[in-house]
């Protein structure tokens, strides 16, 4: 799938008491969700059903290999990847709703969602048992995902009321990005994971801009075509930009002695004097952070573009000051590619 690609939000064809859909969320095929455009909701339907525990659950996935997060057909996504190992742990088909969509070549650190299940005994079919502890879930789960690509493990896994849906009881969302700059080709290692910028990127014009961008604003010109969210007004509670050791690293005794990794010295990540033949020459490694309760299509990584572009010196604050007063996505840069965006963190206050 293109790095554009869009996808669809489960269609609801529940009547309003199924404890599956939060009942104000009106029955539609939303088809240009991504990676990063989450609504806000209040309310949810309360309908607790005997002999169903519903868990939340955590996971991590490269998605490299995943044409998304969300089910669609013909297609490998990390639902239905999920479904699957679930299916083979409890005996039948269950429903998976994370909390955040995530487009093809897109990574989690940690996604969440929540599943329901009923437990059913084996022996005497029709008998329903009392629910699993999460870690015999986690394990169980675990099991089966390693037979499928291993790409996709679950990292937690708690019991939560009917009630508690993944999506909509999100308080906050980090991503994170990563840039490699430098003329070396990109490692093997680093192949899908992080976006390769040849030029050098200067960090604190790209610290300067991030001041612009943060707070509320409206981001129409950092919202793709296509997205659904009924307001392009949102609060970005942190946009920042850091640099932090290239990975894989393994500095030896002698390397860590002479670099010393200060604040002041940060530049020794990719300052080598010397290398010996068959080393690599490092990038430099700079992480883009991007925490709000919520966001647009594809608004992360329309803003990495625009920072990149001033790290470039392709762009200056005044024109980004500009973009972001322009309120249509044409005037900003070109939209920063998925491979080097991880979803890192969705928070919640758990019952």
């Amino acid at each position: 799938m293109s790095e554009d690609s869009k996808h669809a939000l489960d269609t609801d064809t529940d009547t309003v008491e199924s404890p599956e859909r939060p009942s104000k969320v009106a029955k539609t095929s939303e088809n240009h969700r991504g990676e990063e455009e989450e609504e806000d909701y209040c309310g949810m339907s309360q309908n607790p059903r005997n002999g169903i525990q519903r868990y939340l659950v955590a996971i991590e996935y490269i998605g490299t290999r995943f044409s998304g997060s969300q089910q669609q057909l013909n297609c490998r996504t990390v639902v239905g990847v999920l479904q699957e190992a679930f299916h083979k742990f409890v005996g039948q088909p269950v429903s998976i709703f994370c909390s955040s969509r995530t487009d093809a070549g897109v990574h989690a650190l940690s996604n969440v969602c929540h599943v329901d299940v009923e437990r059913i005994s084996k022996r005497k079919p029709g008998e329903v048992l009392p629910p699993h502890e999460p870690a015999v879930v986690k394990r169980a789960v675990n099991h089966f995902l390693q037979k499928n690509e291993g790409d996709v493990m679950v990292t937690d896994v708690r019991t939560v009321p009917l009630d508690f849906h993944a999506r909509f009881k999100a308080q906050e969302r980090t991503y994170f990005y990563r840039l490699l700059s430098g003329p070396e080709p990109l490692s093997t290692f680093e192949k899908d994971r992080a976006w390769h910028v040849p030029e050098e990127l200067d960090l604190p014009a790209m610290q300067e801009a991030c001041k612009v961008l943060v707070g509320h604003h409206d981001f129409s010109s950092f919202r793709a075509a296509g997205c659904q969210a009924k307001s392009p007004v949102r609060t970005l509670d942190e946009l920042n930009v850091s640099e932090v050791a290239p990975t894989p690293y393994f500095p030896s005794i002698l390397e860590r002695n002479q670099n010393s990794l200060t604040h002041e010295d940060s530049q020794c990540f990719h300052t080598e004097s010397s290398l010996g033949f068959g080393m690599r020459r490092k990038h430099r490694c700079l992480v883009v952070t991007a925490r709000a309760r919520s966001f647009l299509y594809h608004q992360v990584r329309l803003l990495v573009g625009v920072l990149k572009a001033v790290g470039t010196g392709d762009l200056s604050i005044s024109d980004v000051e500009r973009i972001l007063n322009a309120k249509t996505v044409t005037a900003a840069s070109p939209m920063a590619p998925s491979c080097g965006l991880y979803l890192g963190h969705v928070k919640y206050d758990l019952p």
